[in-house]
């Protein structure tokens, strides 16, 4: 069975991610499912959601990078909408899926809109953006494609993204990551 397409979107709070997942889903001619972090996050029960509570959160984080591995593993196309702002999260992600057919999206936007956006939604902590702008860059900033979701419309972030997928013969940011942490000893 082939491993189903992964397109995984990395940006912080606010830069854009769910919007773009769901404007991909709608253009792209095979169907692709949408794994978000958040989802994730929606299933532990509220009272053990907190940042005190750092064992249950990168459990979940664990059990998302694997839920994206099995969708693959049935042949299931999946748009991923997650912050790999810890590097522990990269190491494991790119370790489970550097074999995987995975374009690795850098989702950006300029602080000042993604303040605002924070402000606007009403639903994120103020700051959280720039706390995990901080967190975000994998090793030397390697991603497949980026997109910034100020400059650019969403329909041409979507549409860049599924002309990239749709030219590329071979994706190499997972790839690149995973020599770059072998060589580290990171793996």
């Amino acid at each position: 069975m082939n491993k189903g397409k992964i397109i995984f979107l990395n940006g912080v709070s606010s830069s854009g991610k769910t919007t773009l997942a769901k404007s991909l889903q709608e253009q792209l001619i095979d169907p692709f499912y949408w794994l978000a972090a958040d989802n994730f996050f929606d299933m532990i029960p509220k009272k053990y959601l907190n940042h005190d509570n750092m064992t249950i959160i990168e459990k979940t984080i664990s059990i998302s990078h694997h839920a994206i591995k099995f969708f693959s593993d049935m042949g299931v196309n999946t748009i991923v909408d997650q912050i790999l702002s810890q590097e522990n999260w990269m190491y494991e992600c790119v370790k489970l899926l550097y074999e995987y057919p995975v374009i690795f999206v850098h989702v950006t936007c300029p602080l000042e809109e993604l303040q605002r956006r924070e402000k606007e939604r009403g639903d994120r902590g103020i700051g959280w953006a720039e706390n995990q702008l901080q967190q975000l860059n994998p090793k030397d900033n390697i991603y497949d494609i980026t997109v910034d979701t100020y400059n650019e419309t969403k329909e041409e972030c979507v549409k860049k993204i599924i002309e990239f997928m749709n030219k590329s013969k071979e994706v190499t940011a997972f790839k690149t990551l995973w020599a770059q942490l072998k060589d580290l000893n990171y793996m």
